[in-house]
């Protein structure tokens, strides 16, 4: 069992254009203790919520229409502000395939859950954030987390990045 934590004070975001779904993750959250839980239907109200409110960690969904949990990813790790450019983001989806698992990674994501959602898989996720930040990256086609999962010690070829280096 996961280390339990007071999450009373952290202010989520729940992207999803199901409002069925946003109202089983906002009992969930507030299940777990998290009693400020703002919601979105799609991007742009997710961004508008963003520029008016506290937002600590969003869960979002990948699958929204015209515009996509992805699109949501890129316009926060390319904002302006870096308090929000920084933020956790965590991908709910019910098509966790290859193929979207590294498109989401490619974008920024933070963590990803796959469908059907659970109170423990969620709090897993919420843990993980808090126990494991990982470093943020730049460069020329990328910012967001880390995307190593974990180093390699028998790796041997080249240390090229700056941290590898020591």
């Amino acid at each position: 069992m996961a280390k339990l934590y007071d999450l009373s004070k952290l202010a989520v975001l729940v992207v999803d254009d199901n409002k069925f779904m946003r109202q089983i993750v906002f009992q969930i959250l507030h299940g777990l203790g998290i009693r400020q839980v703002a919601q979105a239907h799609n991007v742009d109200s997710a961004l508008e919520v963003m520029t008016d409110s506290p937002t600590d960690f969003i869960l979002s969904d990948l699958d929204m229409g015209a515009k996509s949990g992805l699109d949501l990813i890129k316009a926060i790790r390319q904002s302006d502000r870096p308090e929000m450019r920084m933020l956790p983001i965590v991908m709910v989806t019910g098509n966790a395939t290859r193929k979207y698992v590294e498109s989401a990674r490619d974008a920024g994501v933070t963590e990803f859950i796959a469908k059907p959602l659970t109170a423990q898989s969620l709090y897993v996720r919420i843990v993980d954030v808090i126990e494991r930040p990982r470093q943020f990256v730049k460069t020329k086609k990328y910012f967001g987390p880390d995307r190593r999962r974990k180093s390699d010690d028998s790796y041997d070829g080249p240390r090229r990045r700056a941290d590898d280096r020591g």
